[in-house]
């Protein structure tokens, strides 16, 4: 008395269930929302049977996706395909070795790349059956790529970069930065308005505080041991930074924290050429005050002189 009768799961009602689940997912899926977060109500044999919770880590919010997107790589330092680079000049094409674990990343999140975007990035030639033979030789090596998903992250132009062009490019920005960048006219420039004596050692300080400020942020980002290319390097930071910059490193393919540090660099080379001016301001300064001085006392000697 005062039990409820537990209801019979009918095939119906799974199938119903299934339908609800996957439909969900979708639905979240489109929207761009946490899917990890969505919960749903359903009825089951006219009882509330409580809120359907999608498993977290999964980013399609499909408990078998994670498994049946990527399944098993054989030998993922095996070289997948060689593509030509998109940025080199006709005269000096380089070409670039992508490797199965670099294909596993731009199918997992958060790019999941899908059949069209990643023969793109391949630089395969569009046909009928495109698709198809790119999903049969992903199989082949333990990747599955389901027909008709949408891509996770939006695409840029650094989307169409394989991570070989991606670190090239970031050590020539580096190079550039490096050895072009006009920091000591810059320091001249910026350091005219603060020339008077009292502003100077305040300069000074903000500068020393401001090295030491990149230094610490530069300090992190070459710590960041993302994986690249063939290499897996063990982490040394937590693992909640390194996740992120890690997050970092697979939306820009390894370009990113290399070109911030290379801009870290032209900030650094620009305040050490403005201390440089700071000291010779400095300097110049007292010197000027020193003459001044002397050649006051030197004036009053000689009126001295002349009263006698």
């Amino acid at each position: 008395m005062g039990c409820h009768p537990q209801p019979c799961a009918s095939e119906e009602t799974r199938s119903t269930h299934v339908t609800l689940v996957i439909s969900v997912s979708v639905l979240g899926l489109r929207g761009g929302r946490n899917l990890d977060r969505l919960q749903r109500t359903y009825y089951q044999g006219g009882i509330l049977a409580g809120p359907v919770t999608l498993p977290k880590g999964n980013a399609l919010g499909l408990p078998f996706q994670k498994e049946s997107l990527l399944g098993m790589v054989s030998n993922p330092t095996e070289v997948f395909c060689s593509v030509p680079g998109r940025l080199s000049l006709l005269s000096s094409t380089s070409k670039y070795k992508v490797t199965v674990a670099e294909v596993q990343r731009r199918l997992s999140p958060p790019e999941c790349l899908n059949a069209s975007l990643l023969g793109g990035v391949l630089r395969r030639a569009k046909s009928k059956n495109g698709g198809r033979s790119l999903r049969e030789k992903l199989d082949k090596i333990g990747l599955n790529l389901p027909a008709g998903r949408r891509k996770a992250a939006n695409v840029t132009l650094l989307t169409s970069l394989v991570e070989g062009e991606a670190v090239h490019l970031a050590r020539d920005f580096g190079y550039v930065c490096e050895t072009e960048f006009p920091a000591k006219a810059v320091a001249e420039y910026l350091g005219r308005p603060h020339v008077e004596r009292n502003e100077i050692n305040s300069r000074k300080n903000m500068l020393l505080a401001a090295k030491q400020i990149c230094k610490e942020f530069t300090d992190l980002l070459t710590q960041d041991r993302s994986p690249l290319g063939n290499s897996r390097p063990a982490p040394i930071l937590e693992p909640g930074i390194q996740g992120c910059l890690t997050h970092f490193s697979l939306i820009t393919h390894g370009f990113g924290s290399p070109a911030i540090c290379a801009a870290m660099t032209s900030l650094q080379n620009y305040l050490n050429e403005a201390l440089k001016q700071v000291d010779k301001m400095y300097l110049s300064s007292g010197s000027d005050t020193q003459g001044s001085s002397d050649s006051g006392s030197k004036a009053t000697d000689k009126m001295d002189k002349h009263r006698k």
